[in-house]
C-alpha cells in the first residue's frame, strides 16, 4: 500500500467525519479519504471515478489528505497503479464528481476570476490553485503536495481531478470527491 492507503470504506468514512480539531494554535481540519476507481458505470459505484482507463486502471487507488489551520492548509494526494512515467495534472475543482468529467465543475481559486472559465493566468496558476502534479513512477505510484497560506472556503471545493497532462488545464481521465473543509 502507498503511504499508508485507506484499506476500507469503514476506515475512509470514520477519518473524513473526523472533521475539525482543536490544535495548540487553535481549530484546525484534518481529513484523510481514499477510494479505488472504477468507470462511472460500475456495478457498484465509488467515489472515485475513472474516465481513461488506460492512464487510471479500474481498481488503482487514490488517499487525499487536507490538514488545515487558521492561515495554514496543506493538500496531499497519494496514488497506486497509475500508467508508470506518465506526467499526471492534478487539481482541486469546485464540486463532486460525476459520471460526465465535467460535473466537477472549474479549478477552486482562493481568489475568483469572475470570468469562468477562468484561463487568465492572474488566476490560473499553483498559488491561487491547488495543483498536486505528479509523475507516475516505474512502480505505478505517486504524490504530491501543494501547501497554501490559505484555506477553502465552505462549500468551495469537492473533488481532486486528474487531468491527462500537467499544468494548468487538459483532457479530464479521472475525478476523486472529497469532503474538503475550512478550519473550525
Amino acid at each position: 500500500m502507498v503511504g499508508g492507503m485507506l484499506a476500507g470504506t469503514v476506515a475512509a468514512a470514520v477519518l473524513a467525519a473526523g472533521g475539525g480539531t482543536v490544535g495548540s494554535d487553535g481549530p484546525c481540519h484534518e481529513i484523510r479519504v481514499g477510494a479505488r476507481f472504477a468507470p462511472p458505470t460500475a456495478f457498484v459505484a465509488s467515489s472515485a471515478i475513472t474516465y481513461d482507463k488506460k492512464l487510471v486502471p479500474a481498481g488503482s487507488r487514490i488517499e487525499v489528505e487536507q490538514r488545515s489551520e487558521p492561515g495554514d492548509m496543506a493538500v496531499t494526494v497519494r496514488v497506486k497503479g497509475m500508467k508508470p512515467g506518465h506526467a499526471y495534472g492534478v487539481h482541486v475543482h469546485q464540486k463532486p464528481c460525476g459520471a460526465d468529467p465535467a460535473a466537477a465543475g472549474g479549478h477552486y481559486q482562493h481568489r475568483e476570476d469572475p470570468v469562468q472559465p477562468s484561463k487568465d493566468p492572474a488566476y490560473v496558476n499553483p498559488d491561487n490553485e491547488v495543483w498536486l502534479d505528479f509523475t507516475a513512477g516505474k512502480d505505478g505510484s505517486g504524490g504530491a503536495t501543494a501547501r497554501h497560506g490559505w484555506e477553502f472556503r465552505p462549500g468551495g471545493a469537492g473533488s481532486v481531478v486528474l487531468h491527462r497532462e500537467q499544468g494548468g488545464a487538459g483532457d479530464r481521465v479521472a475525478c476523486f470527491t472529497v469532503p474538503f473543509g475550512p478550519t473550525g
